[in-house]
């Protein structure tokens, strides 16, 4: 006799609820380092323009960072 794993419709839907949660925080991950490397090509342009000095420079670090952390869960 063959025993069948069978999931309650409640387990099914709690299923696919924690899949559309995390796929939606992953569509946001992504485009928040969409945002933040468009951030940071900016600075970096500017840099490059002269519109930026060297005492600024935190700027870019604290956009490195968050794409950084943002980048930490993928791994």
């Amino acid at each position: 006799m063959k025993k069948e794993n069978k999931c309650s419709n409640s387990d099914e839907l709690l299923i696919e609820h924690e899949v559309a949660l995390v796929s939606g925080v992953l569509e946001s991950k992504e485009k928040y380092r969409k945002i933040i490397q468009a951030g940071i090509a900016r600075w970096v342009k500017d840099f490059q323009e002269g519109r930026i000095e060297i005492k600024s420079v935190d700027d870019l670090k604290k956009l490195i960072e968050i794409d950084l952390e943002l980048q930490k869960d993928d791994f």
